[in-house]
């Protein structure tokens, strides 16, 4: 059944109807022409919404019931870790004593902030296996970004600033291409084999003199672990190049395997991801970066330090690549880790993984049979099913995906990687039960069905939501996004 239309709140307006009660005015009035410059002044009513207390909250109630989140549905977007953010998270980030400090308060005032960042960066080289950790970084591609600056820098202290070569996967993500190029390198592709991993002769041919660096997935897009990083990291180094690893799957080897005993020497972390802060449009990123001893000298500054029993800033860094964030990353966000980190501990966060790559591999061998797997071994986190067999009967994976909102579901992400024709990427992450899985599965399997016996209905879904199928094109280049009156 298709939700009810919702008006606009202008719509609902009615003049004279007040929806607040402002105390009295406690401060002499100023008129506005003795602060203001006439150009500056309405000469005319702003035109706000006019509604009562009881309609605003219905209308912005309504409103974020149509907004899919993880707390209200399976959401199953591959390579994005949209993992339940439990609740004690939010209450510790809400503590008087760190909601209400300012960034500009006196060290001496916040050793308690400091202390949590502290141990944040230690729990988070721990975990990665790196010496020494920056939370500055507002988000994963940004991470990418301050990585790669420290590679350039250090590639340059050595006088080797003719390594101007990123490697990176064709099935990598797309940040990583567009941060080596934004960070001032040259992207060089590395194919992928016929098992779903890097081309070990391929990245043989691509690595020499030149090279400053392969960008690396570990598991990757695919959902695979690459079972020759050793051998790809033995290449890079033997060519003077780096390895940087980017931490957007994390979520299949904590507890289990870390980046800096594989090889890598820069890892960004996306703390919003694997480390539960809230994802996309419920709050803002963030994206560590560690680094191996001898890219400390070049981390951001400051950089958080311990001198006996007192938190402090280190700015004296003449190698740092300097400030890549004002303050210090997103203290909200680092808070929510770090509960999340001390909530689970070791044992805890090494289930996470094992209970991820379990529920990945259920569902994929679910799904198998419906749909075509393109790599038909055991997968990490995350699987990608091709709509190939689909294609061929008129309906892509794009229409999948549609008809998946029909049930209620998310759907994953699609097209991605896009070595995969028709590709749709799952990842279930570790919270979500049996049960989920099976209902999810069943959806899936009714769709392919559904290809084979009706496929104009999944062509033309969705039908049970708000509005029909969009015309793409046009919702992202000519969107409506401010109302006009008459309009």
């Amino acid at each position: 059944m298709r939700q009810p239309e919702q008006k606009l709140i202008f719509e609902l307006s009615q003049d004279g109807r007040i929806g607040h009660a402002l105390p009295e005015l406690d401060i002499p009035e100023v008129p506005v022409e003795d602060i203001l410059a006439d150009e500056c002044i309405r000469k005319e009513e702003p035109g706000l919404p006019e509604v009562s207390e009881l309609q605003l909250m219905r209308h912005y109630t309504a409103l974020s019931t149509r907004n899919h989140g993880v707390d209200s549905g399976f959401y199953p977007l591959g390579s994005c870790t949209m993992k339940y953010n439990p609740k004690i998270n939010e209450d510790v980030a809400r503590y008087p004593g760190f909601a209400h400090i300012h960034p500009y308060q006196p060290v001496e005032q916040v050793q308690g902030a400091m202390e949590l960042m502290y141990n944040l960066q230690t729990s988070l080289a721990e975990i990665t296996g790196m010496d020494e950790v920056t939370l500055q970084p507002a988000a994963g591609a940004h991470g990418e970004w301050t990585g790669l600056m420290m590679i350039r820098a250090y590639h340059e202290a050595k006088g080797e600033a003719h390594r101007n070569k990123v490697i990176v996967p064709d099935s990598a993500h797309g940040t990583n291409p567009a941060s080596a190029t934004v960070a001032g390198f040259e992207a060089v592709t590395v194919k992928t084999d016929e098992r779903g991993l890097v081309d070990l002769e391929h990245l043989r041919e691509v690595t020499g003199e030149d090279t400053a660096a392969l960008m690396l997935t570990n598991p990757n897009t695919l959902g695979l672990f690459e079972e020759n990083i050793e051998e790809m990291a033995r290449v890079v180094h033997e060519a003077g190049g780096k390895l940087y690893y980017d931490g957007a799957n994390s979520n299949a080897i904590l507890g289990i395997a870390r980046p800096g005993d594989m090889g890598f020497d820069v890892v960004h972390l996306n703390l919003h991801k694997t480390f539960t802060g809230p994802h996309g449009g419920g709050g803002p990123g963030s994206g560590p970066v560690g680094v191996k001893e001898d890219l400390v000298p070049y981390l951001p500054k400051p950089l958080l330090i311990k001198e006996e029993d007192h938190y402090t800033w280190e700015y004296n860094r003449p190698d740092a690549i300097g400030r890549v964030k004002p303050y210090y990353g997103n203290f909200g966000i680092n808070v929510r880790a770090y509960a999340y980190i001390r909530t689970m501990g070791a044992e805890g966060l090494r289930k996470v993984s094992e209970y991820a790559v379990l529920n990945a591999n259920y569902l994929m061998r679910k799904l198998e049979p419906h749909f075509d797997l393109p790599y038909n071994r055991h997968c990490m986190h995350e699987f990608v099913l091709s709509g190939r067999s689909q294609k061929k009967l008129g309906v892509r994976t794009l229409d999948i995906a549609k008809r998946l909102l029909d049930f209620g579901y998310h759907p994953p992400t699609i097209y991605f990687p896009i070595n995969v024709e028709e590709c749709m990427m799952i990842e279930p992450t570790e919270t979500e039960a049996k049960e989920t899985l099976d209902e999810f599965a069943e959806a899936m399997i009714q769709i392919a069905n559904e290809v084979k016996e009706e496929p104009e209905k999944v062509q033309e879904a969705p039908f049970n939501t708000v509005v029909n199928r969009l015309d793409e094109t046009r919702a992202a280049r000519t969107p409506i996004l401010r109302y006009e009156k008459n309009m």
